[in-house]
């Protein structure tokens, strides 16, 4: 049952080996931004163990206010690209791929760190009704812009196999996207969705501009946000259509569909309990390949288990069957690769019962 899994996946500008990846998540290890000789080796292992593309945890632009933690990794400045470069050839010493996410948080609150000196946003808000940081002007979101492209371009520079933008979770990109937080009025705000996906568009073409043909662009995306679970920009297949296919026009080359829980149906009301989840409808509605997230082999979601609530492993079967049925193109595993650098190795060995499960100490380290 794991044959789908380690069938090769190829793109024109990318190769894979087999369709797992690490997906990217905050491990805030990098001391003043910059990533040491641990980071390199942390990545280095889950190459080692079979992963076929690292996804980065989220990195931040040459923005103040992209990040709200003074350990999540910077990707500008000449120490931490530096440091950067080191974890590239560690990834392909090891035969692994690696792509960073970057990432700007907007108004995104850290409480161990509070702080809204420098966050922005399309309005100043976290959440409806919650004021934090301030507005964008004209010339902040075009600076924005400019610091994605950079850092993509970076990217290029340093060797890395492909380029993911952070556009989920209630972060910068996504509070463009959501009316809750996006109430503007300007070109860059508006009542419909279509609309105020302007700034992941603009987005987009600048890095596709650097990324070029030879690089491929992957844009993560989700329903839900930290600020409302039950959040949803799009409510039907048409809506999700407007939504997605204007990003894959301007240059996206896979759509990194984020959900809570991977088996759950996007859309009940017209396939069931057990219908496509949120990457088999982005993948049927725009044609591009698609990246499924969520709770892979493990019991507990990830959002309780980030805040303490451990999860035992479990079965993929499920998994694999959607995957051999064609309804997304890529997996990603995230705690379970925190806890086994080597899953991939130990899937492909049928040994599933020696697989870990996760607790949140496991994040004290990386190991």
């Amino acid at each position: 049952m794991t044959k789908a899994l380690f069938q090769p996946f190829s793109l024109p500008n990318l190769t894979l080996p087999n369709r797992i990846v690490m997906a990217p998540m905050t491990r805030s290890c990098s001391p003043g931004g910059v990533p040491g000789d641990d980071v390199a080796d942390y990545y280095r292992r889950r190459a080692e163990g079979g992963v076929g593309l690292i996804i980065t945890e989220g990195t931040g632009i040459d923005r103040p206010g992209s990040t709200n933690d003074s350990a999540v990794p910077r990707f500008h400045g000449e120490e931490a690209l530096a440091g950067w470069a080191e974890v590239v050839t560690a990834v392909h010493a090891a035969g692994g791929k690696i792509a960073p996410q970057l990432w700007h948080v907007g108004s995104a609150i850290n409480r161990a760190q509070p702080d809204e000196t420098h966050a922005e946003s399309p309005s100043g808000l976290f959440k409806p009704g919650r004021p934090w940081g301030h507005a964008m002007s004209d010339a902040d979101i075009a600076d924005t812009i400019a610091a994605y492209a950079s850092a993509a371009a970076a990217a290029v520079r340093l060797g890395f196999d492909a380029v993911e933008l952070h556009g989920a979770h209630g972060y910068l990109i996504d509070q463009f996207q959501w009316h809750g937080t996006n109430q503007r009025s300007d070109g860059w705000g508006g009542d419909t969705l279509p609309e105020r996906c302007r700034f992941t568009t603009e987005v987009v073409r600048a890095v596709k501009a650097e990324t070029g043909d030879e690089v491929p662009l992957i844009l993560r995306l989700s329903q839900w946000k930290q600020q409302d679970y039950a959040a949803r920009l799009a409510a039907t297949p048409d809506e999700m259509a407007a939504w997605l296919q204007p990003f894959v026009e301007a240059g996206v080359d896979i759509l990194h569909c984020s959900q809570r829980r991977f088996w759950e149906s996007e859309f009940p009301e017209i396939d069931g309990e057990n219908g496509l989840n949120f990457a088999g409808w982005a993948r049927k509605l725009t044609g591009c390949p698609t990246i499924t997230v969520g709770s892979v082999s493990l019991s507990g979601e990830f959002i309780a288990g980030f805040g303490g609530e451990s999860s035992s492993a479990t079965d993929i079967a499920a998994l694999e069957a959607r995957l051999d049925a064609g309804e997304f193109d890529l997996v990603a595993v995230g705690r379970s690769l925190i806890t086994n650098p080597d899953w991939p190795a130990k899937v492909r060995a049928g040994a599933l019962d020696r697989l870990k499960g996760f607790e949140r100490s496991a994040l004290a380290t990386l190991v």
